[in-house]
């Protein structure tokens, strides 16, 4: 079961770093952190390819500080509830995503596959890495996977069923 910190609910950077409170989720929290990340996405995708590589430029960095401020100040580090990065991690894996549901289903499917499992060097990160970076680089990392599989994903797609793919919205 996932403890919220009350001050959650009344810390705006508390509030931020929780995924607009999405990560008091009582389970599953990074699951549901990356569901409420989809919301933001659906304004973001529709940003120029320099504009979105900024915005993860931005909320990475920002990211950082409010999971690091967020953990110091709670005493756990990355606490389950700290979502903010499977934010970030949802919207690498959604760079130059294809358009259509599908395919932000089968982003989130990858990214939270790779933010599960953690494969080599993501739960290295997760382990070594400490402060508010540490708690960002696995889901960077797990994004970065996840925008490899998901971009493999659609080459594959389309080269096998052609249009289908292709007009898909």
């Amino acid at each position: 079961m996932n403890v919220v910190p009350a001050s959650v609910w009344r810390n705006p950077v508390h509030f931020l770093a929780f995924g607009l409170g999405s990560g008091a989720a009582p389970f599953a929290p990074g699951t549901f952190g990356t569901l409420a990340a989809i919301i933001p996405y659906f304004w973001f995708q529709q940003l120029s390819l320099p504009m979105y590589a900024l915005m993860l430029l931005i909320t990475t960095l920002v990211g950082i500080w409010l999971c690091d401020r967020t953990s110091s100040d709670i005493g756990v580090h990355d606490h389950g509830g700290i979502v903010w990065d499977e934010f970030v991690g949802f919207w690498i894996t959604m760079f130059a995503a294809p358009t259509g549901l599908i395919w932000i289903l089968v982003g989130f499917l990858w990214f939270r596959l790779f933010d599960i499992l953690k494969p080599w060097p993501i739960r290295w990160a997760d382990k070594q890495v400490s402060g508010g970076l540490g708690i960002m680089l696995d889901d960077i990392l797990a994004g970065i996977y996840a925008w490899i599989a998901l971009q493999l994903t659609f080459f594959l797609a389309a080269i096998t069923l052609g249009g289908m793919v292709l007009n898909n919205t």
